[in-house]
């Protein structure tokens, strides 16, 4: 799934970063790109489990827009309340029906901060809008729930390769 990136904007959580790295690990993304971090929080978070690779390798940014330079289609993912968005809106659930009618290229998944998500700015320089359908009461996502809600779904396209799939024969503690 080489094809798609994650891009944290302005992210303030290291255990967030650490915990979006392993959900992305989980299910074969490995393109982490990094907007602007807090540097000790940065620091902090060079280490998750499993996918040290994932952080080590991760591009750390100044702008969106140089984490956007290489990629042909991006959508941003935000609550939709006290938004006006022009973008059209793709929802969770008809996230790879959008994708396999969009360009080949590179396919940017990007996620706002902790505390106050993306700006419209940041919003405006996507594409598309990316929305995970909630309850109004709790109209938004923690971060690493985000990626790893938008990574399973990738999961589900076609191409997906599982390292193991079940009835798979192999070796086993005793």
């Amino acid at each position: 799934m080489n094809e798609f990136c994650v891009v944290l904007v302005r992210p303030r959580d290291p255990n967030n970063i650490g915990a979006c790295a392993r959900a992305m690990g989980n299910f074969g993304l490995s393109d982490l790109r990094v907007v602007d971090p807090y540097p000790p929080v940065w620091r902090e978070a060079v280490s998750a489990v499993g996918v040290s690779d994932i952080l080590q390798h991760a591009q750390k940014c100044d702008t969106l827009d140089q984490a956007l330079a290489d990629v042909h289609f991006s959508l941003a993912s935000t609550a939709l309340k006290n938004r006006d968005l022009t973008q059209h809106i793709v929802t969770l659930p008809h996230l790879n029906e959008r994708l396999a009618q969009r360009a080949q290229g590179r396919t940017a998944f990007v996620f706002g901060n902790e505390k106050t998500g993306l700006s419209n700015e940041d919003i405006e320089r996507c594409d598309e809008v990316l929305n995970i359908p909630t309850v109004s009461k709790q109209p938004s996502i923690n971060l690493a729930q985000a990626v790893i809600l938008t990574c399973y779904e990738l999961s589900r396209r076609p191409d997906f390769v599982p390292i193991r799939t079940p009835g798979q024969e192999g070796k086993f503690p005793t």
